[in-house]
C-alpha cells in the first residue's frame, strides 16, 4: 500500500535528517497523508486571535504536541528561517507551504480543478452540502442496499481530510492542498495521480 509506504520511508528519514524542517515534514509524512493536514489545523487552533501568526514558544509547544521532539536549537533554526522581523513571530500558513512536499504543475492544477468543482459556492470551503450539489452516491452498493444514507457516503469523504482532535465537517482549500500534497509524494507517476485524484471524487 502506498500510503504504508510512505510512513516506512519517513520513519527511517527522520533519524537521518539533520535539518530541523526536513525532520519535521518526514514526521508528518510518517503519519500518512493526513500528516501535514493535521499539523496546520494544530497551529491554526493554537492561533486564538487570528492573526495567522505564532510566537518561537507557541511554535515550539505546537512542535511538541505534535509529537515530535526539537532541540531548542532546532526550534530557533526553524523559527528563524520564517520570523520576518523578529517581532510578531512567523506565519504559519507560509510555515506550512514550506513543509509540503512540492507537486508538479499538472498535478496542482488537478488538486485545483477539483476542489473549485467542489466548492460550489465558492466560498473557500467544502462541506456535505457542496459535496450533494456534485457527487451522487445515490447508486453506492450500501446505500442501494439501505444499509447507509448517501449523507454518511459524503461524511466519508470529508473524513479523509478529519483529525482526531479537529472534526467540524468542513475543509479549506490549504486542508485540501495538505492532503494531496502528501498523497502525492507516495505516487511517482503523474497520469497515475491525476487519475486517484478524479476518480475519488467521481469526476
Amino acid at each position: 500500500m502506498a500510503e504504508a509506504k510512505l510512513k516506512e520511508a519517513a520513519k527511517a528519514k527522520i533519524a537521518e535528517s539533520t535539518d530541523p524542517m526536513e525532520k519535521l515534514r518526514n514526521h508528518c509524512l510518517s503519519q500518512g497523508y493526513a500528516g501535514i493536514l493535521s499539523l496546520g489545523r494544530l497551529f491554526r487552533r493554537m492561533d486564538k486571535d487570528r492573526n495567522w501568526t505564532l510566537s518561537r514558544d507557541e511554535l515550539a509547544r505546537g512542535v511538541s504536541q505534535f509529537g515530535l521532539n526539537l532541540s531548542e536549537d532546532d526550534i530557533n533554526k526553524l523559527f528563524k528561517q520564517f520570523e520576518k522581523d523578529g517581532q510578531t513571530g512567523i506565519h504559519y500558513e507560509e510555515f506550512i507551504d514550506a513543509i509540503r512536499p512540492p507537486m508538479s504543475g499538472p498535478r496542482k492544477t488537478a488538486v485545483e480543478n477539483v476542489f473549485k468543482t467542489l466548492d460550489k459556492t465558492g466560498d473557500g470551503v467544502v462541506t456535505i452540502d457542496d459535496l450533494k450539489g456534485v457527487y451522487s452516491a445515490k447508486n453506492h452498493p450500501k446505500v442501494l442496499k439501505g444499509e447507509v444514507k448517501e449523507e454518511d457516503i459524503l461524511k466519508k469523504f470529508l473524513n479523509l481530510f478529519e483529525s482526531n482532535s479537529s472534526v467540524d465537517g468542513k475543509v479549506t482549500k490549504q486542508e485540501f492542498f495538505d492532503y494531496y500534497t502528501a498523497l502525492s509524494k507516495a505516487v511517482d507517476d503523474d497520469e497515475y495521480f491525476l487519475t486517484i485524484v478524479k476518480m475519488s471524487w467521481g469526476m
